[in-house]
């Protein structure tokens, strides 16, 4: 399976000419009003990370996202799925697919047969299962308690909620105690800050002692640690970001329906369309300096996360209807 990703800008610039900062990457569902950084305590920058600081950010994390588990903080989501497959020894692994393409590359990396499931109920009978919910990048949700049933079926559940943040209500972190369920957070996307490299892990108290010790000491940085219980902790600005982002889900759909683009599926921090041609639309969309994300295993989606502000919607609407 090719390991394609969004946020491959240096390449788009390659390909359609300008400079990074002429281009709106839409590629990534990475939220584009970003939460705003304070000031980082000099200490942050200078001394290795404390426990101290790990215990703040771990209070606010379990606060956040409604948990009495375990969590271990990790260098993003990712880190957490590269470590997944080391939790037991390998076996068969079922991915609920088409999804984010790293959990099956990390488990046949270290020799997990993996299979593709159509729906999360054809995970069960393996000895891991993987479901992202919402999925990446249909947005396809399922209800805590059809990924719950899964629980005595499977060896072990992976619930990926890396686009959760807006959809608490379909979340497993407060079940996230239970033996046999690890759930996967991400901080970058939803606080719009990628580049900080924070996601969390939360499980029961033997797979995230297991999962810490596969980490090594210092996972994650001390600025992150910072800045990560701060916005965690900031539940106005969570709020109010629900809010928009929700709200913009009509836009951008009618913006799409009038490209002649019809509704796959989505979140509000990206949506799915089926087009005639996937990548005659991406190229479209390139030319004005905006980039989307296609998909090796379909010539119709193009997916497209949100824009950041009044001039990116403009840019947005003139390209598609151009």
């Amino acid at each position: 399976m090719k390991r394609d990703h969004g946020g491959n800008l240096d390449w788009a610039v390659g390909q359609y000419g300008g400079t990074k900062e002429d281009w709106i990457d839409l590629s990534t569902g990475i939220n584009r009003v970003p939460y705003p950084v304070p000031a980082i305590s000099p200490a942050a920058w200078s001394a290795l990370p404390t426990a101290s600081a790990t215990a703040t950010l771990i209070d606010a994390a379990r606060v956040a996202f409604n948990t009495s588990g375990a969590v271990l903080p990790l260098a993003g989501a990712q880190a957490a799925i590269q470590l997944m497959p080391l939790l037991s020894a390998p076996g068969t692994a079922k991915i609920m697919s088409p999804t984010y393409n790293e959990h099956a590359a990390a488990l046949r990396a270290l020799g997990w047969q993996v299979v593709e499931a159509a729906t999360a109920e054809e995970t069960a009978g393996a000895d891991l299962a993987v479901v992202v919910n919402p999925n990446n990048p249909d947005g396809r949700h399922y209800e805590p308690t059809a990924l719950l049933a899964l629980l005595p079926k499977v060896g072990r559940l992976v619930v990926d909620e890396s686009f959760g943040d807006p959809y608490p209500a379909n979340s497993l972190a407060p079940q996230a105690g239970r033996d046999g369920l690890v759930v996967l957070r991400s901080f970058g996307k939803f606080y719009g800050l990628a580049g900080m490299r924070l996601g969390f892990a939360l499980g029961n108290e033997a797979d995230i002692a297991t999962l810490s010790q596969l980490a090594g000491p210092w996972p994650v940085c001390g600025p992150a640690l910072e800045l990560g219980a701060l916005a965690l902790a900031d539940k106005a600005w969570a709020t109010a970001t629900i809010a928009r982002l929700l709200a913009e889900i009509p836009r951008m759909d009618e913006l799409a329906a009038e490209a002649g683009w019809n509704v796959v599926g989505g979140t509000c921090l990206f949506r799915l369309y089926d087009t005639p041609n996937a990548q005659d639309a991406q190229a479209k969309l390139a030319h004005a300096h905006i980039w989307s994300r296609i998909f090796p295993y379909s010539d119709r989606w193009i997916r497209l996360g949100m824009p950041g502000n009044a001039a990116e919607w403009a840019r947005l609407a003139a390209a598609l209807r151009g």
